[in-house]
């Protein structure tokens, strides 16, 4: 662990496709607070000091105003920007002409290898609420290990009632990740029994994986499908590095329950969850 303290990458540059808005910023909480206004608070609790926001460029205003400034306060806060053009091995303006939304997770956090550096870093997604727990176990795990790890949630307590969701299948052997294979369309009649151990992307890194992440987005690009739609997935590379590198993922098991804002139907019942936890 960094003698600085415990950093904490929230990839927050995501356009809510599905949603229709920006979740990021999007009032849940009695005062108008966000998703990421208690995720930050559950972490800075649990002894994160140094929050990375991995945001997109457009909205770095109403960001800062609307999340990032209030977060300062209490922790070291930086910004990255995901630019479609970061990181890429050449450009290719036929290519980036198709594109709108960002690479993706993995893409997300090569942007910001710089800001994070070499020390050990953990990952979550802007929209989702992990859980106090959850940021508990996470934060004790990086205290005295520089072992990559993964807060394991149970299936059953990540799905929507309205729609389908992307979930890592994960398999677990003694306690590490055997493998994680992302599925797109999981509903509340998934096929995976609810007990199913799955990454909500809340993640313990170290600087390891930056080098799997600058290969992979090479290879991703050259053999990509859909200009417009394929991601570059984080549990990927670290399922790469898992069956190539026999890299020791250590499985966290949590359960707390994800709230998160996948559709607008997700809104009421999120928001009578904050009222209630304020």
């Amino acid at each position: 662990m960094s003698k600085d303290g415990l950093a904490l990458v929230i990839m927050a540059a995501g356009m809510g496709s599905r949603f229709g808005g920006l979740k990021q910023i999007t009032p849940v909480g009695p005062n108008g607070e966000s998703i990421l206004h208690y995720s930050a608070r559950d972490a800075i609790e649990a002894g994160f000091t140094k929050i990375i926001f991995i945001i997109n460029k457009e909205i770095d205003t109403l960001f800062r105003q609307q999340i990032g400034n209030t977060i300062s306060a209490f922790a070291n806060v930086t910004y990255v920007y995901q630019e479609l053009s970061a990181k890429l091995p050449a450009m290719d303006e036929n290519l980036m002409s198709k594109r709108k939304k960002p690479w993706g997770t993995a893409h997300a956090i090569l942007c910001a290898e710089e800001a994070i550096g070499s020390a050990p870093f953990a990952v979550i997604n802007a929209d989702d609420y992990y859980g106090k727990t959850s940021y508990k176990i996470l934060a004790n795990h990086m205290r005295i290990s520089d072992q990559m790890c993964m807060c394991g949630f149970f299936l059953k307590n990540t799905l929507t009632e309205h729609g389908t969701v992307s979930r890592g299948i994960c398999q677990t052997e003694n306690g590490f990740l055997k493998s994680i294979h992302e599925y797109t369309a999981l509903d509340q009649n998934s096929p995976f029994p609810p007990s199913t151990i799955v990454s909500m992307n809340m993640w313990g890194l170290n600087s390891r994986i930056f080098p799997f992440l600058r290969t992979g987005f090479a290879s991703f690009l050259e053999s990509l499908q859909d200009a417009e739609k394929d991601e570059f997935f984080l549990p990927s590379v670290i399922d790469y590095m898992i069956q190539t590198e026999n890299e020791k993922v250590a499985v966290l098991p949590t359960a707390d329950k994800w709230y998160g804002i996948t559709y607008k139907d997700d809104l009421p019942k999120i928001q009578a969850f904050f009222h209630n936890l304020s």
